[in-house]
């Protein structure tokens, strides 16, 4: 968990985001920007360095594949397009873009440029902060949708080409490993074979005090 801004990111449970969204964000705007981090398991900078039209048609209809350009994704390494879920759809129909010259979908100040990282972070923690969800940042809503399709038996590579991981070492490292996993993983031990107590007995093992009394077991060793 992140104290202090050290440490991972916290994954957000089902409940806590279920607290984040009812009453931790407060706008149209800042629910829909933490679900679009949170629905498409994107980095802060390709949140908020998307255009109006990666995400909405020309007649305003929201695309059935959000598109996160290759300039914008860490590296550079190649567009993405991620499907569009009904809850995050839902979101970015009630969201209404201002129309601005650079056509961001989340414009600055004055509707210049974009809005910025810090600030997209900085709406995440103090929302967080509102419903007491502690050691969560702007990277959660990237870690919690990473390990719940981790959690769900999706395979590495699939979620590799979700997130734009370099490589599946890099993608690893954001997987939250659950108590209830490590419990379970120890549970499975139970399939190995004890040994039964009861047939201890079925073995016929000399009574080395008895042969001890005779001299029988000296002599033998003798």
């Amino acid at each position: 968990m992140k104290i202090d801004r050290h440490g991972k990111a916290k994954v957000l449970s089902t409940e806590e985001i279920q607290r984040l969204f009812t009453s931790g964000l407060l706008t149209v705007r800042d629910k829909t920007l933490c679900a679009v981090m949170l629905y498409t398991a994107c980095r802060v900078k390709e949140c908020v360095t998307l255009k109006v039209t990666d995400v909405y048609d020309r007649k305003g209809r929201v695309r059935t594949e959000l598109i996160i350009r290759k300039g914008n994704t860490k590296g550079k390494l190649a567009t993405r397009t991620i499907p569009v879920l009904d809850d995050l759809r839902r979101y970015l129909s009630m969201y209404k873009p201002k129309q601005t010259l650079d056509g961001y979908l989340f414009p600055g100040r004055w509707g210049r440029g974009h809005i910025h990282e810090d600030s997209a972070a900085a709406i995440l923690r103090e929302a967080c902060k509102r419903v007491d969800i502690v050691g969560a940042s702007s990277h959660s809503c990237r870690r919690t949708a990473l390990t719940l399709m981790s959690n769900a038996g999706i395979p590495l590579r699939v979620i590799q080409e979700i997130s734009g991981h370099r490589n599946l070492e890099q993608l690893q490292k954001y997987l939250e490993v659950e108590e209830s996993q490590v419990r379970g993983a120890i549970a499975a031990l139970s399939m190995l074979t004890p040994v039964d107590e009861a047939s201890i007995g079925k073995y016929n093992y000399p009574d080395v005090s008895s042969t001890a009394d005779t001299g029988t077991l000296e002599s033998n060793t003798i």
